[in-house]
């Protein structure tokens, strides 16, 4: 069987999402998907695995709900074993952002949507704009955009440090990036609260790119949050570029690994040979950052796109 992955969200509003979780499940379980899901009164961000002929029957079941019409889905290949369950809750928000007063809506406020051909387009015109990529640290590091901003965020209620960081752009094009587009919805549009008079985000996020333009551009690799850890389009292409590097020895890699020690438990790139050296058991090079509590710092928070 060839199994597919699916990505997707919706800003809409969600007066039960207890109700829509319990649907959610029993459609779920019944095609045998695995993967995770996020359902708040703002909206719906999910990921699932399954066979390709049950993606399609959950597609179909999903857009019986009106409030559920007319997502943009993003399809990759499955492995069978992307996900280890399946997990569907109901939470404040689809993403956590955590600004306290300043509630951003994406249905009254966000970026203009870019399509992936128009960036290209772009891309190649050698106009000015400025990539912002709006994911977190150990994301970028696998892949990226050239040329693109990318801020430290370790988490993404960091965002308004981002702000502070980028604020000589306020009157500059401004593009916003993420994985599959839901963090921007959201980045875009505090970007204009804080006076950004010109922002964008990538149609249906990096992932879209990708898929129309592999290895263009976007060098390396995606960063996702499953099993396979990474996605790529053609990777045995010569125009794949390997941008990661060993956070122990700085050597080309692409391999994640997590911190061996129970309380911090970090992903980070360790290449084959510093974990052959390590005997497999690979530690934060430099040692890990625990709190007082002897908790990380910064937990790494999985944002589904």
């Amino acid at each position: 069987m060839e199994y597919q992955i699916i990505l997707f969200y919706k800003y809409v509003f969600i007066d039960d999402p207890e109700t829509v979780k319990t649907k959610q499940m029993q459609i779920c379980e019944d095609l045998g998907l695995t993967g995770r899901c996020i359902i708040a009164f703002e909206g719906i961000n999910a990921t699932f695995e399954g066979t390709q002929e049950n993606i399609k029957e959950y597609v179909q079941e999903l857009e019986k709900d009106k409030r559920f019409q007319n997502i943009h889905f993003k399809y990759s290949a499955g492995t069978g074993y992307a996900f280890p369950k399946l997990s569907i809750k109901v939470r404040k928000e689809i993403v956590s952002l955590n600004l306290g007063t300043c509630d951003i809506d994406p249905n009254q406020i966000t970026g203009i949507h870019l399509q992936p051909e128009k960036l290209h387009e772009w891309i190649k015109s050698g106009r000015e704009f400025y990539i912002v990529d709006m994911r977190n640290v150990y994301e970028h590091k696998v892949g990226h955009f050239e040329n693109s901003i990318m801020p430290p965020i370790e988490n993404f209620r960091d965002l308004p440090k981002v702000v502070e960081q980028i604020k000589h752009l306020k009157n500059k094009t401004v593009l916003t990036v993420c994985t599959g587009g839901v963090r921007c919805e959201k980045a875009s549009g505090f970007l204009i609260t804080q006076g950004f008079t010109d922002v964008y985000q990538l149609d249906g996020g990096i992932v879209s790119y990708m898929e129309k333009y592999p290895n263009e551009n976007f060098q390396g690799k995606l960063y996702v949050f499953d099993k396979r850890i990474t996605m790529g389009f053609y990777t045995d292409d010569k125009n794949h570029k390997i941008v990661g590097k060993c956070d122990a020895c700085a050597e080309e890699s692409e391999n994640y690994v997590n911190c061996a020690n129970p309380v911090c438990h970090r992903h980070f790139i360790a290449c084959e040979k510093c974990v052959k050296d390590a005997g497999g058991n690979t530690f934060c090079p430099g040692g890990c950052v625990l709190s007082r509590h002897g908790r990380r710092i910064s937990s790494i928070e999985a944002d589904l796109v």
